[in-house]
């Protein structure tokens, strides 16, 4: 008996000359485009979530933060490429343009808000579950009207 056939099915089972090529993941741009803004005063800050945690409220959690500008009462936030998986986004209109969401007394935006999916919370934000949507990789670009309380 020859070595050849058993090189030939080591090479196999160690994945040599393995024909499958693993190239990055896909990346893409996901972008949102905020209407039904109430003025176009301060900007847009966008929010990009991969899981739960942190979400909505949380920045330092989140995967990417963008601020936008706001033109004829629209906006349109892009984020840089990434790849494709589970995401959901958290929007606010910072009218007053002071960096952050700002909240009443009880803790409730006074400021325009919106989630993907448009999602909403009871007695609290929405959560990831409600709000998350998969993103496939490629250039998207999702719709969302902003809310006001």
């Amino acid at each position: 008996m020859t070595i050849a056939p058993w090189l030939l099915v080591a090479a196999l089972l160690l994945g040599v000359g393995d024909s499958r090529a693993e190239g990055p993941a896909a990346t893409a741009v996901l972008s949102a485009r905020l209407v039904e803004l109430r003025n176009g005063k301060g900007k847009i800050g966008c929010l990009l979530y991969a899981s739960a945690k942190g979400f909505p409220t949380d920045a330092s959690a989140a995967a990417q933060v963008k601020w936008c500008p706001i033109a004829n009462k629209e906006s349109s936030c892009s984020f840089d490429p990434v790849p494709a998986g589970t995401y959901a986004v958290a929007c606010f209109h910072d009218e007053n343009d002071n960096g952050k969401m700002d909240t009443n007394l009880l803790g409730i935006p006074s400021e325009g808000v919106v989630v993907s999916n448009h999602a909403k919370g009871f007695m609290g934000p929405p959560s990831f579950k409600d709000a998350r949507f998969s993103f496939p990789g490629v250039a998207t670009e999702i719709r969302l009207e902003m809310k006001y309380l």
